[in-house]
């Protein structure tokens, strides 16, 4: 069996930029997806603070130290810029490795910089997988 857990995620990025002629996707600045831990072209869910709209797409790397986060293609007409979102990935694993798993949030400011990383230090291993409980 595989779970999908949460890997990465980038919270509170603002959109810089919309262009609904690229055929799709979201950029966002290497240096962000090297902090949070997300390839080129990894599939990520985005989520719109700002009007409750989510989707799904993939990554696009953007010039380093840009700090773009631009929407594309059909995502561009469910974000206007200046929305805040959050960008998030999952990785499917087994319940074993689950429980060793640390994911890592990397939150921004209002300009995308990174203000805090944060590795989530404590492993699952107090989780109980069955009943959803921490113990």
């Amino acid at each position: 069996m595989k779970l999908t857990m949460f890997k990465s995620k980038l919270h509170q990025m603002k959109v810089t930029e919309a262009n609904l002629q690229y055929e799709g996707s979201i950029t966002i600045d290497q240096d962000l997806l090297d902090a949070a831990n997300l390839l080129p072209y990894e599939k990520v869910q985005v989520l719109n603070i700002t009007n409750g709209s989510r989707l799904e797409t993939y990554t696009i790397p953007g010039e380093r130290g840009s700090r773009v986060c631009c929407m594309n293609g059909a995502a561009a007409r469910l974000t206007q810029v200046g929305d805040r979102i959050i960008v998030i990935s999952y990785a499917e694993m087994t319940p074993e490795e689950a429980k060793q798993h640390k994911p890592r949030t990397v939150v921004v400011d209002e300009n995308n910089d990174p203000k805090s990383i944060l590795d989530y230090s404590q492993p699952l291993t107090t989780f109980d997988l069955e009943s959803g409980l921490m113990g």
